[in-house]
Formats: C-alpha cells, structure tokens, sequence
C-alpha cells in the first residue's frame, strides 16, 4: 500500500530507487541503510541495493489509488540524479498528469537539475517541488528553487547539521525542519530550530517540525520517539495554503 510514517505525506511512491552521498546531510542517509536491509532481506525491488535503479512496473502505480493522496515521490531516491535520464522522469510526469487528485511532492538536493528539466517542461499544477537545505553551504539551493514556478515551493532542512543564520524566504511556502536519527546521528541545537522558525513566521512561511531525532532538546541520546516532536512545548505543524490558481 506504500502508506507513510513520515508525518507531512501520506504515500511514497517510489519508481526510483538507490542514491549516491552529495552534500553533509548524505553522510547516514536512512535511505541507503534501509536499501541495503532490504536487498539482504531478498526484496526484489532492492536487488542492486543503492545503486540508482528505474522501475517502470510501477510507473502508473498511483493510478489505481482512487482515493486522494499527498504522494512522496521517490522517497528512496533523488529524482534528479545524474544517472536518470530526463526521458524516464517524462514518464514520471507523465503519471502525475494523469491524477490531478494526488498532490506530489518531489525533494531534491540536486537544484541544478532540476531546474534544468522544467526549464523545457510543464510543470503540473498538482506537484510540490522542495530542496534539501541541512547546512549553510547548501542554501544557494534554495536560489535553484526560486526560479521553478511550482504551486508550492518548499525546504527541508533535515537532518539540520549546522545554524543555516539569516535565509531568504522569498516566494517559498513551507519548510520543515527535523534533526538526524540512528546510531550514528548528529546532534541538532534548538537555537538551530528557534532560528529558522522566527525566519518563517516573519516572512509568513508554513513552518512543520517534524521531529528531534536520537538527541533531544536537552541534549541527550535516546529513542526518537522518547525525543518526542514539541519545540518550546508546542507541537508545530503546519501546512502550505494549497490555493491553486
């Protein structure tokens, strides 16, 4: 049913499998280490592990959910990967084209990429085009992001491995902000959080955060979910306004 724990989507669809590391962020990619449980496990879909891998068989899988749904595209992958060939990510949008009652969301680290695709191709008003931000040398990203006319643009900046300072907000509609999780995971600062969300708030950006991870607020190593999802005692997850027009 490819139903999902991550608290802002509700799907993942994954037509895409496999990744190669880009940035800091890449450094316990959950992804990668999920890739290779499951290839050791025998599930067919995993058999070339991590390595960047298309699966047409599943291409119009989100055809037959009748129901509307909030879909993770490639939640195992990077869409944008140099190893994609903009011919197979065609027959991606092609779904999406095809079920305006879905909402996509695509999240990418790779913003040069992407905006070199769209730059030739319709965007779907049905689909929400997202970077990955977790340090301040990767907000040039959100630049990237700017000049694609998505319904929704946003940023997630999990795992948050470092102060990303003043961010300009401009033309961004929702970001979400988590800490790492796993036993070798980061630990993320609430001053780090604070920050950005008085950045959102003042620029009137839907703010989601998501989660702690193994350390918590108070600095200590534990189970994420002992961790908890509370900033400042407040759980705070909002949503962009999905006015499409």
């Amino acid at each position: 049913m490819n139903v999902s724990k991550i608290e802002w989507t509700d799907r993942t669809w994954n037509p895409i499998t496999g990744c190669t590391k880009l940035s800091i962020g890449c450094e316990n990619c959950y992804a990668e280490i999920m890739a290779h449980r499951l290839k050791a496990m025998g599930v067919g879909k995993y058999i070339n592990g991590f390595k960047p891998t298309m699966h047409d068989g599943i291409l119009e899988e989100p055809i037959k959910w009748k129901k509307s749904h909030t879909v993770f595209v490639c939640s195992m992958a990077d869409l944008f990967h140099k190893d994609i060939p903009f011919s197979f990510i065609d027959k991606i949008m092609s779904t999406i084209r095809k079920t305006e009652h879905h909402r996509y969301q695509i999240l990418t680290k790779r913003a040069d990429r992407m905006v070199e695709y769209f730059s030739n191709v319709y965007i779907p008003k049905n689909i929400w085009l997202g970077v990955t931000v977790e340090s301040p040398s990767e907000i040039t990203r959100i630049e990237y992001l700017r000049d694609i006319q998505a319904t929704i643009r946003f940023i997630s900046c999990e795992p948050l491995i470092e102060d990303l300072g003043n961010i300009d907000l401009t033309d961004i509609d929702w970001i979400i902000v988590g800490g790492e999780s796993g036993a070798k995971a980061r630990p993320m600062k609430p001053e780090w959080v604070r920050t950005i969300k008085q950045q959102a708030d003042e620029q009137n950006v839907a703010f989601f955060f998501k989660q702690w991870g193994t350390w918590g607020s108070d600095g200590i190593k534990r189970n994420k979910k002992a961790n908890g999802k509370t900033l400042d005692g407040q759980t705070i997850q909002k949503m962009p306004k999905l006015a499409i027009g």
